[in-house]
């Protein structure tokens, strides 16, 4: 069964999860009014069954037996009329008609200057961004975030920045500012010149052009899986994009492409563009994920100007898997390493890993001299919890009781128990609560999240999971354990996407589970130690950089989480059993390593250095 059939979303977050609703873009808000009204302290008297949302997961039931039923009315009933800390909040129910996590939050206004106290660069650059992807507006995984937070700091530091992204039928029009027709212009396609529309407009404080071509491309609900060609679509958008700047009289220092997406681009380029008017800008490529490589008939790059045949050689981008067989087959993603003039990836540790294994590891070693890895950051205006409108209540690393008023508030909402507030007096909760917010696929350790699901409850700990999968069979299997586990009292299993509950889920974590199998970089743990909770992780790609392990004495000074090696639930066993008991044992301990984490500085204004470094060894001066 496809879960989301028998999904019913409020107009603020589709399927994909991406914003759809003016309620996501408002820029002002009063969020204390907001939770001081949908919260009712009697709501969990109403049902012993009950279900998260009349919107959605309508058939997502939480049965409570009537033992967890009568601990939390007590508890509800306990600690609803106490204001230790909480101003007068009013605590959520699953009941409620409204969840949670579903208000009118804005989407912060990120449009105001934030370079302030930011260094600016004296030697400036205009680079220009092709990408698939751009948060939030058109945001699947880590790439939407890493361009927009990567082109806000670029900004911060006086360089002008463009980000060019398809104009997907589905793109919440409303969410970008002062959207305008710019010009309309023709690209080729199979023999014809299609009409295309450049729009401008702004976008998280970022300037941003949508390519809106008249054919059928980039139609649909969700950004990725359409009725049409999505090899041919983004082929036609990487041309289209050079199409645009020659007609424009646009010369970038820098095309930044990402992903075997815009892989085609450099190609298009170097033998095609730059014989036109193109001469100054200089192509660097980031690989976010080795995973896909844009495969790629001959005929069908043929059909967008370039001949194909030409590109079939081992030096350039036939895909080597595919050498000696009938046919031939080329990748987009080694054509754009062959071709760039610098290669990123996302991560140190990921560079390593990439040069040592996988098919695509002797082009790289050929191209070794330009290839780099960079740790992505995270946007701080964006992740804070001293600022976020999300949360009930705010903290930093020097004042972090709001965080356990986020906790409960995520408990109750949720139907999770908490330990109340009796006789006046705030009680600290020992449970410690886990979260793993992730897109579920193999990648991510599908085999381990499930074993922790079973592990954190028998450990006496309370697990959510976050995340949607795209293969119906894991869907189907995380149905069945939703179906099991979230008519208990530990463990909800959220099969969807949520932008502001995640927020709040990240707040409320005492530990932020990543058990990925290879993580290029990872952005969860980086979120997680910003909002104070502990990450547990396996040690590969970017984890490795930036997580270091409590036990690892040799390294004390830079402990922060904890660390397992194997792909096997031993391994995970281990660790979540050392996290556990440094909780639960060393309260003062576990309190000043949150202080730690949250220290730690994962911004963009911290990376955005390394790849002005990058562009200036390229560019065109």
């Amino acid at each position: 069964m496809d879960f989301t059939s028998c999904l019913s979303f409020p107009s603020s977050i589709a399927p994909n999860g991406n914003y759809s609703s003016s309620n996501n873009c408002s820029s002002s808000f009063n969020h204390r009014s907001y939770y001081n009204n949908i919260g009712s302290k009697a709501n969990l008297l109403k049902k012993q069954s009950y279900v998260f949302s009349k919107y959605q997961l309508r058939n997502f039931k939480i049965q409570l037996v009537p033992r967890i039923e009568a601990q939390l009315k007590a508890e509800q009933l306990e600690g609803s009329e106490a204001g230790c800390e909480s101003d007068g909040l009013r605590w959520p129910s699953p009941n409620d008609e409204i969840p949670f996590w579903k208000g009118d939050f804005p989407s912060w206004d990120l449009s105001s200057d934030a370079s302030a106290g930011v260094e600016q660069d004296s030697d400036l650059l205009h680079i220009v961004h092709v990408t698939a992807e751009m948060a939030p507006i058109a945001k699947v995984g880590g790439l939407g975030d890493v361009v927009t937070g990567l082109g806000r700091a670029c900004l911060n530091r006086g360089h002008k920045v463009d980000v060019m992204i398809p104009f997907y039928e589905c793109i919440p029009k409303h969410c970008i500012n002062e959207l305008a027709l710019m010009k309309t212009y023709n690209s080729y396609h199979d023999g014809t010149w299609v009409a295309c529309n450049a729009y401008r407009g702004e976008v998280s404080g970022v300037p941003v052009i949508l390519i809106e071509p008249s054919n059928h491309f980039f139609k649909g609900k969700n950004i990725y899986g359409g009725s049409y060609n999505e090899l041919d679509a983004y082929l036609f958008f990487s041309r289209a994009c050079l199409e645009w700047m020659q007609v424009n009289g646009t010369q970038p220092d820098i095309i930044h492409v990402h992903e075997w997406q815009t892989g085609a681009l450099p190609l298009f380029y170097w033998d095609m563009y730059h014989f036109l008017s193109l001469q100054k800008p200089r192509i660097v490529l980031t690989i976010h994920n080795m995973e896909h490589y844009g495969e790629c008939r001959q005929e069908q790059l043929s059909k967008f100007g370039l001949d194909g045949s030409a590109y079939a050689t081992e030096d350039k981008a036939v895909d080597d898997r595919t050498v000696g067989h009938n046919p031939e087959r080329l990748s987009l993603l080694k054509g754009g390493i062959v071709y760039s003039n610098a290669i990123v990836t996302v991560s140190p540790t990921y560079l390593k890993e990439t040069l040592c294994s996988g098919w695509l590891s002797g082009a790289l070693m050929r191209n070794r001299d330009k290839y780099s890895g960079i740790l992505n950051g995270i946007d701080t205006e964006m992740w804070n919890p001293a600022t976020d409108a999300y949360l009930p209540a705010k903290f930093d690393a020097s004042k972090t009781e709001g965080k356990r008023i986020c906790k409960q508030f995520v408990q109750r909402g949720l139907g999770l128990p908490f330990q109340g507030i009796k006789h006046g007096i705030c009680v600290a909760d020992q449970i410690p609560l886990v979260v793993c917010i992730t897109r579920l696929v193999a990648q991510k350790g599908l085999h381990l999240i499930t074993h922790a699901i079973k592990h954190v409850e028998e450990l006496g700990g309370q697990m959510v999971v976050l995340g949607r999968a795209s293969d119906d069979r894991v869907e189907r299997e995380f149905e069945g354990l939703a179906e099991l586990h979230n008519k208990g009292s530990n463990i909800r299993i959220l099969l969807m996407y949520s932008e502001e509950l995640s927020h709040m889920l990240y707040a409320a974590a005492d530990m932020v589970l990543v058990p990925s199998m290879y993580e290029p970089c990872g952005l969860a743990q980086m979120i997680g130690m910003c909002y104070g909770a502990v990450p547990i992780v396996r040690k590969t790609g970017g984890l490795a950089d930036t997580v270091f392990d409590m036990d690892d004495q040799s390294h004390a000074e830079i402990a922060n989480g904890f660390v397992f090696e194997g792909i096997d639930e031993g391994s995970l066993n281990c660790a979540l059993g050392r996290a556990f008991s440094y909780y639960q044992e060393k309260p003062n301990e576990w309190k000043a390593v949150v202080q730690k984490v949250m220290r730690i500085d994962n911004s963009w204004n911290n990376t955005a250095g390394k790849y002005i470094d990058i562009y200036n060894s390229v560019r065109v001066r």
